[in-house]
């Protein structure tokens, strides 16, 4: 029976995704909500006091980072903040943990790790430097569906007929709700950056034995290829000028399509195949992400958009609940209220929140090390360059490549 006394945990961001982890913790045992800090004060209050809502807390909104990071009855950092932020709040922490101002141990962060490799690396060092136990909130390796697949083929399939050689892994929506998304400066990038390091990773995670080191698989090339498809039309530009300030399509384009071929080997020496695309440009029934595992006899399939539960409203049924923001009440990037409407009755679960999050606090309370850590992180963050590189040069990028070190994406680069 364990004694280990609930993980209390300080949220660093209250935005789209902060909300979305607190409504996973519904669900999760042995963790409360303790404490919240963004910039924005209305923001902040608002999610404190739906925690507190949800009986997730006690939680308090706190003014500013430093307040958090010193409060008594915070243990761990949940790091939700937008990605400009990332490396900025980490040197925080650091120096509150390195000076004794603050009694964190653990720190748990959104993906991506960082904007660039050199980031990714810095915000590992602090979390190392430290002495902090370290997670990263990769939510797609946790979804239930890739739990329950992957233990299936390898319990069952791999044994008799050999190990999977190729993953795909596909992501795409409408366009993210926040500006900052839409500024390759602050995000890093565009689709490539904000969604590839789901599906790059959930791939390699597909294919990697089940209790084998992360690192049991060598990444030995990788060809990518972006696209500006909808959002620079002089219409949809206009419409995100409109909606979002300081977002200039066509001054400073970021990419809304992307398309990566991972190769990598098994210990082995057996290539295998990650395949994956993301876009901004998909205009349907909400966020789909689509997911296969390939082998000698076999095949694993996953896809968001085939959910158990659907409705039909009809072109009477107008308008919807102020709340809904179009849809979206029934799933995440809906773009219609009228007609056949699939329903992901638990998007937290489904999506994996809820599985990365029981996860987090069962290692942080107890000790163990994640599944997912920062080392993950970075190597998500390497991947995801070259896949940039190869862009840029129209070639197939092999690794290692000491010019990732340093290396910026084009639409990241400010000035150009």
């Amino acid at each position: 029976m364990s004694t280990a006394p609930p993980l209390r945990i300080g949220f660093v961001g209250s935005g789209f995704i902060a909300k979305f982890h607190a409504k996973s913790f519904q669900s999760v045992r042995h963790a409360q909500i303790t404490g919240v800090y963004s910039p924005t004060a209305a923001h902040r209050d608002a999610l404190a006091q739906a925690v507190n809502d949800a009986e997730l807390g006690p939680c308090r909104a706190h003014a500013d980072l430093e307040s958090l990071l010193a409060a008594p009855d915070v243990d761990a950092i949940w790091l939700l903040a937008p990605n400009d932020r990332r490396l900025e709040v980490m040197r925080a922490v650091h120096a509150a943990v390195k000076s004794g101002r603050s009694q964190v141990r653990a720190v748990a962060c959104e993906k991506p790790l960082g904007r660039t490799l050199a980031e990714a690396r810095e915000v590992l060092r602090l979390a190392e430097d430290a002495g902090l136990a370290h997670g990263y909130l990769e939510n797609q390796v946790f979804s239930s569906a890739v739990e329950r697949g992957k233990e299936i083929i390898w319990r069952r399939a791999v044994p008799a007929s050999g190990r999977p050689y190729l993953a795909r892994a596909a992501e795409e929506h409408s366009g993210p709700h926040e500006p900052w998304f839409w500024q390759g400066a602050r995000q890093g990038g565009g689709v490539m950056s904000d969604m590839m390091c789901h599906s790059v990773e959930v791939g390699r995670f597909l294919l990697t034995a089940p209790g084998a080191a992360r690192g049991s698989l060598t990444v030995k090339s990788v060809q990518g290829s972006v696209a500006h498809l909808k959002w620079t039309q002089d219409r949809y530009a206009k419409s995100l000028a409109r909606d979002f300030q300081g977002v200039e399509m066509q001054r400073h384009p970021v990419e809304d399509f992307a398309r990566a071929t991972i190769t990598l080997e098994d210990e082995a020496g057996q290539e295998l195949i990650v395949e994956a695309s993301t876009s901004w440009s998909y205009v349907g029934p909400g966020l789909r992400i689509d997911l296969a595992l390939l082998g000698p006899e076999y095949a694993m399939e996953f896809s968001s958009l085939n959910p158990s539960l659907k409705v039909f409203l009809s072109r009477a049924i107008t308008g919807g609940p102020v709340d809904s923001k179009g849809g979206e009440d029934l799933v995440e990037k809906q773009n219609a209220e009228q007609g056949q409407m699939p329903i992901v009755e638990d998007e937290a679960g489904t999506y994996g929140y809820v599985g990365e999050n029981r996860h987090m606090v069962d290692c942080f309370r107890h000790g163990r090390t994640p599944i997912e850590t920062f080392e993950d992180g970075v190597e998500v963050t390497r991947m995801v360059m070259a896949l940039y590189k190869s862009a840029e040069t129209g070639q197939v990028v092999r690794l290692p490549d000491e010019s990732l070190e340093t290396y910026v994406p084009v639409p990241a680069r400010v000035g150009d």
